[in-house]
């Protein structure tokens, strides 16, 4: 709205037309996100706390969480208020990537808002059944899927790109494309949820890996910059960079609120919807597999659920009795287990999280 706003005035005021610069609306976004955050959260805390929307507690994780249980949960509302808001007012309404990728956002979100509200406001400790979760999860994934699939322009922007190397790509046609789009905007969705147990620990990641992609979006959307970086060209994929700063913004606002002692907790709305949007970044700049490596954090926390419930069902089976790998899953509650500090295994994850990006953002040169 503010970018139409500002192309009207720039007719008659030429210095108007700075606004036309993704770099600066990318920042302009983030701030705003960040202000909108800063400013909402108090308010938003104070009503899911009148609304007694508390968190539950798992009496089977860490006993030392049980002091959390009431911190008002669903605090995600507040991340896709400022994501939604902030795109509105300065991105590119006309770009279909900016819609896709808020779309998916904002559609993911809702599945992880009914969800929890099923689990907080009617006491159902299982929320949504898994089976209409993953239902729903995979209408929108594969409706993005197929209109990305169907709206590439050439070949390389349905192809897997390895980072690292000049001409390696792995060519996988239109429904090869599909299945793999669909595969990481759920997976991803889901790993990012995973992640969230400990206070900050899921949401600086998020931070991190969208301002990351931030820069690959906006080379994959310069067909100069994408040239010499030897990376696919997707015209209109830099205007994702204003979401991908709304994001940033967002996150470092709820994070004032969620660092530890959190006061309000991110919830599956937050972390579903976010999940998704990276994924679906990922997808539409041609960077999976940077994003499965800048995401570590993620895969790894993701991973460990999976050996770990893996583990136990087959020793059930075989031996009578059900065995783990780790202390406890998701990863981080088997460093707690083993004597390390909340803010430790947050800060930490953090860090490895910072040099994963840091290899990702690598990959634009070393080829």
């Amino acid at each position: 709205m503010l970018l139409l706003l500002t192309q009207w005035l720039a007719q008659d005021i030429r210095a108007f037309n700075v606004f036309n610069y993704i770099t600066l609306r990318t920042v302009l976004a983030a701030m705003t996100a960040l202000f909108i955050s800063l400013i909402a959260g108090p308010r938003v805390i104070r009503w899911l706390a009148a609304k007694k929307i508390g968190q539950a507690v798992r009496t089977d994780g860490p006993q030392t969480h049980l002091v959390k249980s009431g911190t008002p949960t669903m605090g995600g509302v507040l991340i896709l208020i400022a994501i939604g808001i902030t795109t509105l007012l300065w991105g590119d309404l006309t770009n279909k990537y900016v819609w896709t990728v808020l779309i998916v956002t904002l559609g993911f979100g809702i599945i992880g808002w009914y969800d929890d509200w099923k689990k907080v406001v009617y006491r159902d400790p299982n929320g949504l059944a898994s089976r209409w979760k993953f239902f729903w999860q995979s209408v929108l994934g594969l409706g993005a899927a197929l209109f990305i699939a169907f709206s590439a322009h050439v070949p390389a922007q349905t192809e897997l790109i390895v980072p690292f190397f000049k001409s390696v790509a792995l060519p996988l046609g239109i429904w090869g494309f599909v299945v793999l789009t669909y595969l990481v905007i759920v997976g991803t969705s889901n790993a990012v949820n995973l992640t969230d147990g400990l206070d900050g620990l899921a949401i600086m990641p998020t931070v991190m890996v969208a301002s990351a992609f931030a820069i690959f979006a906006y080379v994959a959307g310069n067909a100069v910059y994408a040239k010499y970086l030897l990376v696919p060209y997707v015209p209109g994929a830099g205007e994702i960079c204003i979401l991908l700063g709304a994001i940033a913004g967002a996150g470092l606002g709820f994070l004032w609120f969620n660092a530890y002692p959190a006061e309000v907790f991110m919830g599956d709305v937050g972390a579903l919807a976010l999940g998704a949007a990276l994924g679906c970044v990922a997808v539409i700049v041609r960077q999976e597999i940077v994003l499965f490596i800048m995401g570590g954090v993620f895969v790894v926390e993701t991973l460990s659920v999976m050996l770990q419930v893996s583990w136990f069902k087959y020793t059930k089976k075989r031996y009578g009795e059900g065995r783990r790998i780790l202390r406890m899953a998701p990863l981080h509650h088997h460093f707690e287990q083993s004597g390390w500090k909340e803010t430790q295994v947050v800060v930490r994850f953090w860090i490895i999280t910072i040099f994963l990006v840091l290899f990702g953002l690598a990959s634009l040169k070393l080829r």
